[in-house]
C-alpha cells in the first residue's frame, strides 16, 4: 500500500472512489444506495466538491474491499497538500527583480505558476544574479533545473 499511496498523495479522494467505481464497472447511483447513502453526496465526493468523512470511507472501504483507512489517509494527504498550496507565496519577491527584466508586460499579472517556464528562460537569459537567486527560490532549484535543461536540450 505504501508504495500505491505515494503515488496517489495529494489526490481527492473523491477521484480515487471515481477510478475505483469505473475500473469495477459500477454505476455511482447504485452504489451509493448499497451503502445507504444518497447519491447526491457521492456525487459531490467523486467530483471532488465534499470532503471524505470517516464514517463514509469505512462503509466504502467495506463495500469495495479497501484496506481500511486508504480513503481517510488521501484526504489527510489532499488536506496537506491544499494548505501547502495556500501558504506557498503566489509569486516572487518584486523587489529583487528589476521591472526592466519583464519590460514587455505588468509584473503583477504575469501567472508565475503557468508561465513559469517562459520567466525562467528570461531570467537565465537576461537576468542577474539576485534575480536568478530569486526565481530559483521561488520555483525551487530542481525545477529550474529541470527546466533549463529541457531549453537546452
Amino acid at each position: 500500500m505504501k508504495r500505491q499511496l505515494d503515488i496517489l498523495k495529494g489526490l481527492h479522494p473523491g477521484f480515487f472512489l471515481a477510478r475505483e467505481l469505473q475500473k469495477r464497472k459500477l454505476n455511482k447511483r447504485s452504489f451509493a444506495l448499497s451503502i445507504d447513502e444518497y447519491p447526491q453526496t457521492l456525487g459531490a465526493i467523486t467530483n471532488g466538491h465534499r470532503k471524505m468523512n470517516t464514517a463514509l470511507a469505512l462503509k466504502i472501504e467495506q463495500k469495495l474491499g479497501l484496506e481500511e483507512g486508504t480513503l481517510m489517509v488521501l484526504q489527510v494527504f489532499y488536506e496537506i497538500q491544499q494548505e501547502k498550496s495556500s501558504q506557498k507565496s503566489k509569486h516572487p519577491d518584486f523587489a529583487n527583480l528589476r521591472p526592466s527584466l519583464f519590460w514587455d508586460t505588468d509584473i503583477r499579472t504575469i501567472e508565475w505558476e503557468k508561465q513559469k517556464r517562459a520567466v525562467i528562460q528570461r531570467v537565465f537569459e537576461r537576468g542577474n544574479k539576485h534575480e536568478k537567486d530569486e526565481i530559483s527560490r521561488f520555483y525551487g532549484p530542481d525545477k529550474v533545473q529541470h527546466i533549463i535543461g529541457m531549453l537546452n536540450a
